[in-house]
């Protein structure tokens, strides 16, 4: 363990030439740099964070819900008690294929349309109800709202927020001030919290992205903190918290049944995620840890890492613009943005649909035979959210 130590925290990868870790073990008195060692409070800010959302979506958010008569809807379609069926749900599989619902038909002595009917309504019992969205949602656009509210007052008194050449002017010797320990802390508790809510959190299809996001977010965050690189770091994480709170409050009037103000809140959500995005992030954080570094600093191993991984944001970013933008246009054209179709979610109409794409009523409907979380005969008619952006929250929409 101790040869592994030495291997990771290599002086040559992780400090620029001629600097060690003796050099900033010692700092004069009054004088703090960060150290990897700080980043264990945020685990336990993080169990706090996840205590106070409890708290939060059941004493604020759940009222505020009734009083916009939002309520826990109840599920129209139950599912017959079958131990067989219910069995292969829970252990195989909850779409299952031709050759599965061939194989249940006959041990059942059903018709196929009855099983693919059972499981569509079995999967609609799981589904989250408008008021635990709604309860999650609120959760996030208050802490989205709050770390943005805080990032700007704490930046504005910042040199580096108006001169970033100030990110590496003295670099690695640059004093970690109790605000920007607390902003940096914070953030990371916080998108710790998320990696241990996910999993008692809504489920939806795009789990797996989120969880990678979720875990590369800490890392940055981690890795920018382990090299001092706040001040750069807490300009992305302004950057990003820029547009998340403007989805989640789309999300909100969604569920509310406030369309226009999902629409407006939703294309103002566009606007600032483009402009921070694909303007301020290259043109300001980009310019400064790729140009005005290398003139005052010069590269190092871990400066080609921080700035390729800042690259590949970027890259998602322009992936997201292009999603979001292909939203928000049908937002304008057509008058309406859909709600989040990332959950669970499932007509329980009795409606079925032939193989060749027909309903009952001789109307040509979409058709995906084999799509995860959806089901045959399953119609597609709305227009979807995007994943969720959260650097990332939701974000990401996301922090980083």
């Amino acid at each position: 363990m101790a040869g592994l130590s030495v291997w990771f925290w290599n002086e040559r990868f992780w400090l620029p030439h001629n600097v060690t870790w003796a050099d900033l073990a010692d700092p004069a008195p009054g004088v703090e740099y960060p150290k990897a060692g700080h980043l264990l409070s945020a685990l336990p800010l993080a169990v706090g964070i996840f205590a106070v959302r409890i708290l939060f979506e059941r004493f604020i958010a759940s009222p505020c819900a009734f009083l916009l008569h939002i309520h826990a809807a109840s599920v129209h379609w139950r599912a017959t008690p079958n131990p067989i069926l219910e069995k292969v749900f829970t252990s195989i599989t909850k779409c299952p294929d031709s050759r599965h619902l061939d194989g249940l038909s006959k041990q059942l002595d059903w018709d196929v349309r009855k099983v693919q009917r059972w499981f569509r309504h079995r999967r609609n019992q799981d589904k989250p109800s408008i008021l635990t969205k709604f309860c999650e949602s609120m959760w996030r656009l208050i802490f989205y709202l709050f770390m943005f509210t805080y990032g700007i007052c704490f930046l504005w008194k910042c040199p580096w927020m108006w001169e970033t050449q100030h990110c590496w002017y003295n670099y690695p010797y640059q004093v970690l001030t109790p605000g920007l320990y607390h902003y940096y802390v914070t953030e990371l508790g916080f998108y710790w919290s998320l990696m241990f809510s996910q999993f008692t959190d809504i489920k939806r299809k795009d789990f797996p992205i989120m969880f990678i996001h979720h875990l590369a977010t800490v890392s940055l965050i981690s890795f920018s903190y382990a090299n001092n690189m706040l001040r750069v770091g807490s300009l992305v994480m302004c950057v990003h918290d820029a547009s998340d709170f403007l989805l989640e409050a789309a999300k909100l009037a969604n569920y509310a049944k406030y369309q226009r103000l999902c629409d407006f809140l939703f294309v103002l959500f566009a606007v600032v995620f483009f402009i921070t995005r694909l303007v301020i992030y290259p043109l300001w954080i980009l310019n400064t840890t790729l140009f005005e570094s290398w003139e005052i600093i010069g590269p190092y191993p871990s400066w080609w890492l921080f700035n390729s991984l800042l690259l590949v944001l970027q890259v998602l970013h322009v992936i997201w613009s292009y999603l979001i933008a292909g939203i928000a246009y049908k937002a304008l054209v057509r008058g309406k943005v859909s709600k989040d179709d990332r959950s669970d979610v499932e007509s329980s109409s009795e409606e079925e649909v032939d193989t060749n794409g027909t309903n009952d009523k001789g109307v040509k409907m979409v058709f995906y035979p084999k799509v995860e979380n959806g089901t045959n005969g399953h119609a597609v008619t709305t227009i979807t959210w995007p994943q969720q952006i959260r650097s990332s929250s939701s974000s990401s929409s996301s922090s980083w």
